[in-house]
């Protein structure tokens, strides 16, 4: 099993990642709260990692902290959430959000996630409540972003690269473009503020 990648990175694009290590690339799947946290192309980045072996694909996850990896675990064993919806949970909210709305029955936030129903929702409370006992989840970097010196992008490629992270986290097109069109202001600079906003006002709705 892969448990952990260093390199350096060379590819992001929501939510897909690439890692150099020792002249190999390395695909990853990362959730929101990740990619707002990876430093800029070029730079050394270290993921803890889950491996997942299907019978067509070979699947990396990675995570900048450990604590969401193990929230990612606990979450694919739910019945009826697999990788991919684990992977939307983190990414619309962190590990301290989804504890929070654990501890507080809190329905609404998690059925505003893209793929999470009602049923899958109660299920999600009922079998979580116990797993995350003890859990002392701090208010720290999860919802930092690392700053880079990227160039600047035409705001039409960071529209299209906005929606298009929100419709591969399961949003419908016409919504992800809704939510995109809804939080695009003059001060956004880059999609991944944009994906953050969009994200940040579904959580609010």
């Amino acid at each position: 099993m892969i448990g952990r990648i260093r390199g350096k990175l060379v590819h992001k694009q929501a939510p897909d990642i690439l890692v150099e290590v020792g002249g190999v690339g390395y695909e990853l799947q990362v959730p929101m709260t990740t990619l707002f946290q990876l430093p800029a192309l070029g730079s050394e980045v270290s993921l803890v990692t889950h491996f997942v072996v299907r019978e067509d694909a070979q699947l990396l996850y990675g995570f900048i902290d450990e604590r969401d990896r193990m929230l990612f675990r606990q979450l694919i064993k739910v019945s009826g959430v697999g990788p991919k919806l684990g992977l939307t949970i983190l990414s619309g909210m962190d590990a301290r959000s989804f504890v929070r709305c654990v501890q507080r029955d809190d329905i609404s936030s998690l059925i505003a996630l893209p793929g999470v129903g009602k049923k899958t929702a109660e299920r999600l409370l009922v079998e979580m409540r116990d797993k995350l006992k003890g859990w002392l989840v701090g208010a720290d970097s999860a919802q930092e972003q690392a700053e880079g010196g990227a160039p600047m992008t035409p705001v039409s490629d960071i529209v299209a690269d906005a929606e298009g992270a929100l419709i591969s986290l399961g949003y419908k097109p016409q919504e992800a473009t809704r939510m995109v069109t809804a939080v695009n202001e003059d001060s956004v600079v880059d999609s991944e503020e944009l994906i953050r906003r969009a994200l940040k006002s579904m959580a609010k709705a």
